[in-house]
């Protein structure tokens, strides 16, 4: 009688990743396309709109940056009767991060201005005759504005001449790497093998109580939390029997800080603000430089063409209902 013995399956290297799952929206994705395409009605804008606005604040140095030039905009504005303070603040913010700005003309019983409204960028679309617009916040949900009631500023653009896109989009790799390495290592502290050890004990003790005593101290030694340890108990083992590669030794080499300065430069260079007027702590000794000369120097190459851009709207209007006062800056006492 024949005895049949089935060989064992080979045993074989198994890889695997595991992480989250990748974004649907991501930097390369929001550039593929950068051309607008007619709806029947609309235009739709060269990109999405919606991420754009998501990837504002996907930086601190980049939000911060916007809201920088929308304060010293607004700290210069002469409010008109047409056009209040808080209008022109929401006005100039939509320029300065989508390139686009609108301002509908609102009316009395009698035809005259009353009026000038900022509508949200972020919802404006223009169309098909380039003389129309609509405010489109979803399905269905869109309004079509009287023709002639929208003034449009649109920063100019190399691919297309429907709608403007921002200055700082070429930094939008440099936000989102910022972003990540900031979410990065806010899940490496989360994670909290970061900071664990494995205590491996192969002599036999005496009693058993001593292990049990040895195992309490190091549970009660930290909270629930990060910082978690692990004791190992083997009687007799052998040496080498567990040996671990902590992945701390692999996430500590991201060049955390290199990656949160570099991208944080390209974000000011795409801003073009000075990193002293931004409250950056320098880390030579010798310092940024005079803080009164840079923002004398950012107010002639930076502020006053904007404010020149903005004052497209007079033109439209034939009205000077854009105006403001010149930069200065308080004596120090």
């Amino acid at each position: 009688m024949s005895t049949e013995i089935a060989a064992a399956p080979a045993q074989g290297i198994e890889a695997f990743t595991f992480g989250d799952p990748t974004p649907v929206l991501d930097g390369r994705e929001i550039l593929d396309y950068l051309e607008c395409w007619l709806n029947g009605r609309w235009y739709e804008p060269p990109l999405s709109l919606v991420g754009l606005a998501k990837s504002t604040r996907a930086s601190v140095f980049l939000q911060s940056g916007l809201n920088f030039k929308r304060n010293m905009l607004e700290r210069t504005f002469i409010p008109h009767k047409l056009l209040s303070r808080q209008a022109f603040g929401q006005f100039a913010l939509d320029w300065l991060w989508c390139g686009n700005a609108y301002l509908e003309r609102r009316r009395n019983m009698l035809g005259q201005p009353l009026s000038l409204q900022p509508t949200l960028a972020k919802y404006m679309r223009r169309g098909a005759d380039l003389e129309t617009y609509f405010q489109v916040r979803g399905w269905k949900d869109e309004h079509e504005f009287a023709p002639g009631t929208i003034c449009h500023l649109r920063e100019a653009d190399i691919n297309q001449e429907v709608y403007g896109l921002p200055e700082w989009l070429s930094a939008l790799q440099s936000a989102l790497l910022n972003e990540s390495a900031t979410l990065f290592r806010r899940r490496y502290y989360q994670n909290g093998s970061h900071a664990g050890f494995i205590m491996y004990m192969t002599d036999a003790a005496q009693k058993e109580t001593d292990v049990d005593d040895l195992r309490t101290a190091l549970k009660s030694a930290k909270g629930p939390g990060n910082f978690r340890n692990l004791f190992v108990y083997a009687p007799n083992g052998k040496k080498d029997g567990i040996q671990v590669i902590p992945v701390s030794e692999v996430a500590a080499k991201d060049e955390f800080g290199s990656i949160k300065n570099i991208s944080r430069d390209d974000l000011l260079a795409a801003l073009r603000i000075p990193p002293q007027l931004m409250g950056i702590v320098p880390q030579n000794a010798g310092g940024f430089g005079s803080l009164r000369e840079a923002a004398e120097v950012w107010a002639v190459n930076e502020l006053e063409p904007i404010q020149a851009r903005l004052q497209q709207v007079n033109e439209w209007l034939g009205d000077e209902v854009v105006r403001f006062r010149e930069f200065e800056l308080h004596p120090v006492r």
